[in-house]
């Protein structure tokens, strides 16, 4: 599910496969279909728009943070290739 035009990413609402098709959606209409690069889990995030290292990412048209990596379509995307704008709860503040 996409749900702004400029996004880089959708919300999977099932868990997705590797290799798996996904087929995305937008205003409750399918818009394009994808294949997923790695297992991504119900309710993350697969990239819909390819991010060059320090591009910031986009979801509900806003950023979310940056790209730690370069991500292609069809990746994963989590705490592994994007620095969160928020920071992250699993880690301290130092």
């Amino acid at each position: 599910m996409i749900i702004d035009k400029t996004d880089h990413v959708a919300t999977c609402i099932s868990a997705v496969k590797r290799g798996e098709t996904v087929e995305l959606m937008r205003d409750g209409r399918k818009s394009k279909k994808i294949k997923a690069k790695q297992n991504i889990p119900f309710a993350h995030k697969i990239c819909v728009k390819g991010m060059k290292k320090g591009d910031q990412c986009l979801k509900y048209g806003l950023s979310i943070g940056s790209a730690s990596k370069d991500i292609q379509v069809g990746d994963y995307i989590h705490i592994h290739n994007l620095e969160s704008n928020r920071g992250r709860g699993d880690l301290e503040n130092n």
